[in-house]
């Protein structure tokens, strides 16, 4: 039996929301947080290069996997998977936790850093990511406590990661949602102005707003093939303007069909695949592209089982919609940046 498409478990994350969540009890400081990580252990990454694990899989017999030999890396931080189901009681998840874990390496890593196979060696580390609650709750000092403990991690990860495995080779950032929150923090304290900083091949800061101006050095990406840039965005149906999050002239938003922050309009024909369900498939020309007011617009995406798609937040979809489209760019910016 199939899985529901990554789009449909977006729908029913909605629903949960609203009726069935396990929310984390009483305030972040009343319960003692999970174990740390060590990241000298591979159980402590949900990929690691060498290591066979969900950021390996292709689409299509047509692509390959570039791991092995890849002269750039890509530092990947995975969305929020500790979502409230199943007594997830707590402000933050242990890295332990084997049902989060799951949801982890079959959703993101599966879906999202296995786009980055194609141009360099994945590492993702597992962290204690906040609990999905904190997006919605009132007591915003338990979820900025949440927030920066997952950033500890992330933090003492990308170190351990520069100290074992990166040996000054030039790198990808890239993040989804949650995973955003933390590559940002990531980018300014460990690039931004910094010597490191021309080892940036580029950043994906995907699924959160950005706001311009968020960095001092490093600028957003305007062409497909900069280099030492950001791009970023946050996907919805076309004609929704959203109330709920910030948007406006103040966000860096790019299209992922035309890599520039221009309102021009991207056809779908311009989109060289979707990969959403089953995996092993691939979509073209599966929706369109349009910067608008600090978002980005798209057409209901066309897949087996889209008649059921009703919601206007594509905000799970960001990556899937254009699966090969990044694909591709992280291609040719990293072809760009190792022929500078």
């Amino acid at each position: 039996m199939l899985r529901p498409s990554i789009l449909l478990l977006g729908m029913q994350l909605l629903i949960c929301l609203l009726s069935c969540r396990s929310l984390p009890q009483g305030a972040f400081a009343e319960s003692p947080p999970p174990p740390a990580p060590d990241y000298s252990d591979p159980k402590s990454w949900a990929a690691l290069p060498g290591r066979e694990d969900m950021a390996d899989v292709l689409p299509a017999d047509s692509l390959e996997d570039h791991q092995k030999g890849a002269k750039i890396d890509v530092f990947f931080l995975h969305p929020t998977s500790y979502t409230g189901k199943r007594g997830d009681r707590h402000w933050n998840a242990a890295v332990g936790n084997e049902k989060v874990n799951e949801r982890t390496d079959e959703g993101a890593i599966r879906f999202q850093a296995s786009i980055f196979n194609g141009v360099g060696r994945v590492y993702a580390p597992r962290y204690r990511q906040g609990h999905l609650h904190l997006y919605f709750t009132r007591d915003t000092v338990s979820a900025r406590k949440a927030l920066d403990l997952a950033y500890s991690d992330v933090r003492r990860a990308f170190e351990y990661y520069l100290e074992h495995y990166n040996n000054g080779r030039p790198l990808i950032i890239a993040a989804h949602s949650q995973g955003t929150n933390h590559a940002e923090r990531l980018l300014k304290e460990f690039f931004d102005g910094t010597d490191r900083q021309d080892q940036l091949v580029a950043a994906y800061l995907v699924g959160m707003p950005i706001e311009k101006g968020t960095f001092t050095e490093i600028p957003a990406c305007v062409s497909a093939d900069q280099t030492g840039c950001y791009v970023s965005w946050r996907t919805f149906k076309r004609g929704y303007e959203p109330d709920h999050i910030p948007h406006g002239d103040t966000i860096l938003t790019t299209n992922p069909l035309l890599w520039t922050t221009q309102e021009t309009y991207a056809p779908q024909g311009l989109n060289e695949g979707a990969v959403l369900n089953p995996f092993y498939r691939i979509y073209p020309e599966a929706s369109d592209a349009q910067v608008y007011k600090g978002i980005l617009w798209a057409s209901k995406p066309r897949f087996r089982g889209s008649f059921f798609l009703w919601g206007k937040n594509y905000h799970i979809g960001d990556y899937n919609i254009y699966y090969m489209n990044i694909r591709e760019n992280a291609r040719e910016r990293a072809d760009q940046y190792l022929n500078r």
